[in-house]
């Protein structure tokens, strides 16, 4: 059964990356938040750290939307549950608008949402209206809502700005010029949004400055066919998952803690950083993240790496995802050269180097065609004496690093995204994969 719900919606893309996407999609969702709405925001892709930020601005959970790795209906389903209870569905963008396979063009084009272009204008002036042009009218399935304008030096630079925008785009506002609205960035990304003390006063600023402008409205609704939520069979009814979360394990799809109590499992957060033991649970699950910072404090917390293997000497399930699977490695040496000891349950040895060593989105086939995909994002090398399990793949066909496997410890650079086969994922965290 399908019905149609209606809420107003925008996909914001950009001409590139370094827009100021992230921080403009921010500061709406925490606006119009302040303003007594509901915003539900998304992120095309499969990126883990700007939806920490957005979450923290809306208040709301927050979804990649990426339409290799999850399937088109999964993100239509996705975004229309959001738009039964909203008032405002909000969807940043990923690189320049028509990039890669899943660009935000296609997002928008897809789901049928109006594009809201933020063109950081700190170097120009009427070649503003140039580039608007070219965004709204590169693709013909493309709805361009309206322009926004970031770093830009003055109210005289913004009215010259608007000026220069042919009809019939929108100028809906813009932000100065100013550092103190920037996010500060690391390897993979932008600083954590859990690491900021400032993050609460850095997205009134930014909102306030916004409504400054008085230029940003409501969009007008856009209609989404809603069908009934899927229905999982309890696969891991009566299973305890416990979740390393904190700022060294923190890449976690909100949709794969979803399928996971959808399957019936109980879950149960913990924190390695802080010194926390670990839950009485049936199966461990960690996360990626920045477990490199943490390699003094990870490495003090014996107790937990004792627990960690005993878990394992009882052949109870372990999913270890990059980060994840740098803990259990022999040892983790950071940029600086200072060597970590890790958990120790793997025969392998991980190097942080200064480039980056693989990115991309993956298909692995565990067994008998059952295929799980993910996306892998790492700056660091792994030798490991490990048993392969498995070689994912890129979109491409390229062969990527291994899914290693140790008594029931399933151990890999990828980040899988569970709702892409629910069924292995069940057999994954029962030991049965």
């Amino acid at each position: 059964m399908m019905h149609t719900v209606r809420c107003p919606a925008l996909v914001v893309a950009a001409p590139a990356s370094g827009s100021g996407k992230t921080t403009l999609v921010a500061a709406i969702a925490r606006y119009f938040t302040r303003q007594g709405k509901k915003v539900r925001v998304f992120k095309t892709g499969p990126d883990f750290i700007d939806p920490g930020f957005l979450a923290f601005a809306s208040k709301q959970p927050v979804y990649q939307l990426d339409f290799w790795m999850g399937g088109v209906a999964h993100c239509q389903q996705l975004v229309a549950e959001a738009a039964a209870d909203a008032d405002l569905i909000l969807i940043e963008g990923v690189m320049g608008m028509f990039d890669g396979q899943c660009s935000s063009a296609d997002i928008a084009a897809t789901l049928g949402i109006p594009v809201l272009a933020v063109i950081d204008a700190g170097k120009m002036a009427q070649t503003f209206g140039a580039v608007a042009y070219g965004l709204a009218n590169f693709r013909d399935d493309i709805e361009m809502y309206g322009v926004f304008a970031n770093s830009v030096g003055s109210a005289g630079h913004a009215e010259m700005l608007k000026a220069s925008l042919p009809e019939p785009l929108a100028f809906c506002g813009y932000l100065p010029k100013q550092t103190d609205l920037s996010l500060p960035e690391r390897h993979l990304g932008l600083v954590q949004a859990r690491e900021l003390a400032d993050l609460e006063a850095r997205l009134d600023l930014a909102a306030d400055l916004i409504g400054q402008s008085g230029e940003l409205v409501m969009p007008p609704a856009v209609e989404f066919e809603r069908a009934a939520p899927p229905v999982h069979p309890p696969l891991l009814a009566g299973q305890t998952i416990a979740i390393a979360s904190d700022t060294a394990f923190s890449f976690i799809y909100q949709a794969n803690l979803d399928l996971l109590r959808a399957l019936g499992a109980t879950l149960t957060m913990f924190s390695p950083v802080r010194g926390d033991a670990l839950p009485d649970c049936d199966a461990l699950y960690l996360p990626g993240g920045y477990p490199e910072l943490y390699v003094d404090e990870l490495a003090a917390n014996t107790r937990l790496q004792r627990q960690i293997h005993q878990h394992v000497a009882a052949n109870k399930p372990v999913l270890a995802e990059c980060g994840g699977m740098l803990y259990l490695n022999q040892s983790l040496t950071d940029t600086e050269h200072r060597r970590g000891a890790m958990c120790g349950v793997l025969d392998a040895q991980s190097v942080m180097q200064g480039k980056l060593a693989e990115l991309g989105l993956v298909e692995a086939e565990f067994s008998n065609n059952e295929r799980l995909r993910g996306h892998t994002f790492h700056y660091s090398k792994t030798e490991s004496n490990e048993a392969v399990r498995c070689v994912p793949q890129s979109q491409r066909g390229k062969k990527m690093d291994p899914v290693w496997q140790y008594k029931n410890v399933i151990a890999s650079y990828v980040h899988w995204y569970f709702p892409s086969h629910p069924a292995l994922v069940a057999k994954l965290f029962r030991g049965e994969g």
